[in-house]
């Protein structure tokens, strides 16, 4: 049973920005014989579904389960993890980019400005912590550090 699940999927201003391309392509297929504004926007249609369907097909999810916390495809066992900390606002945007360790594991997403960093404590592994982006860094703090005492 997961004690914390979430889907990092677009934020619905992604939605509208990627809606752009409806009027995008019909301004570049209108002038085009036989096509004109009621295919290209047909054609937008068609290139705006695909991008949303990318999207969220491809959000990855953040998960604490079975002992495990997962990100996306990696998971680590929650006992090699040594300590969990949310960050948020600027302290998260630094997080991301000037304190950040080239050596880290990065499950984020631009849309969604809160992480987490979980170190890790496994010697043998060259990575020092995982950055993940979540829109509810506390709830995740708390059920990797709840499944880390129950493991114990």
């Amino acid at each position: 049973m997961a004690s914390y699940r979430e889907r990092l999927v677009p934020s619905p201003w992604i939605f509208i920005a990627t809606a752009l391309l409806i009027p995008a392509s019909m301004v570049v297929f209108a002038p085009i014989q036989g096509i004109g504004f009621a295919l290209g926007a047909g054609i937008g249609v068609v290139l705006y579904a695909g991008v949303i369907g990318t999207l969220v097909g491809t959000a990855p999810v953040i998960e604490v389960a079975d002992g495990e916390l997962r990100a996306g495809r990696a998971h680590i066992p929650v006992g090699l993890v040594s300590a969990v900390e949310g960050f948020d606002g600027s302290d998260a945007a630094l997080e991301r980019g000037r304190r950040l360790d080239a050596r880290a594991y990065l499950c984020i997403r631009g849309w969604i400005a809160p992480v987490v960093k979980a170190t890790i404590a496994d010697p043998q592994d060259p990575t020092p912590y995982w950055l993940v982006s979540t829109r509810r860094p506390g709830d995740l703090k708390k059920a990797v550090e709840a499944a880390r005492s129950s493991a114990v």
